[in-house]
């Protein structure tokens, strides 16, 4: 059973979306266009690429959209200083998201005091300059333990986000990934969900989970699903009451 949209508003479900333009062969064109779609729908964020976040943050001057960013992406093992680097960069060039990948083979290694130190090396740039981090796990390669350590890990460091995938590994969000990372944060560490939500039923799923962002690439179809539903609702009268999902 998923979360009712009778209740939602569009406003509600774009502000979950994160809309990424993130894969190695996008060119300009296709990133100019993916910020003015995010711009046309409201969407929370554009999560894009380093080298596109000056263009980003221009077409999306005057919006309420974000821009963000990713560091260490996307295996997560650059060294800890060219993180810190990356998200220098990035904030001055007016990201005010950053979606860092954790120290995966130090998290797999044990060596947790690394893993935090190089998490709160990034939040440490990034919180006095009013951005928020998200530590994007990489679920697809861990252990549950590992999934748990990497939760504790992150909260403890400052970070604002845990996060399950790039979208690059074998596997992206599960519904089980998700409880599991909501169960083992406090509940001012907020969850988002990336790889595999492409359509409204599956938003809904991962919202009712506990999740409040989401990385989406069908985010027009997905609000345009959200569109065409609550239109049926309001012409079948059944308003917040009805629909099912």
């Amino acid at each position: 059973m998923t979360l009712s949209i009778g209740n939602l508003t569009e406003r509600d479900i774009a502000k979950t979306i994160d809309h990424s333009l993130l894969r190695p062969e996008l060119d300009d064109e296709f990133i100019e266009a993916g910020c003015r779609l995010a711009a046309k729908y409201d969407v929370a964020s554009v999560c894009c690429r380093p080298a596109d976040v000056v263009r980003a943050k221009s077409i999306l001057a005057g919006t309420d959209v974000a821009v963000g960013t990713t560091i260490g992406f996307p295996h997560g093992n650059h060294t800890t200083e060219i993180k810190v680097a990356e998200a220098l960069r990035g904030l001055a060039d007016g990201a005010t998201e950053l979606d860092m990948v954790l120290k995966i083979g130090a998290l797999k290694s044990g060596r947790d005091a690394d893993v935090e130190a190089d998490i709160r090396a990034i939040v440490e740039v990034a919180h006095p300059a009013g951005a928020i981090v998200k530590v994007i796990f990489e679920n697809a390669y861990l252990t549950d333990d590992e999934k748990i350590r990497a939760c504790h890990l992150t909260e403890a460091a400052g970070a604002d986000f845990v996060k399950t995938s790039t979208g690059f590994a074998p596997g992206g969000a599960t519904l089980d990934d998700l409880r599991l990372m909501r169960a083992n944060t406090s509940p001012h560490i907020r969850v988002k969900a990336a790889g595999g939500v492409r359509t409204l039923d599956a938003l809904l799923e991962v919202m009712e989970a506990g999740v409040t962002r989401v990385g989406a690439t069908a985010t027009e179809t997905i609000i345009l699903d959200f569109r065409a539903r609550k239109a049926g609702l309001a012409a079948t009268g059944k308003g917040a009451l009805g629909g099912g999902y």
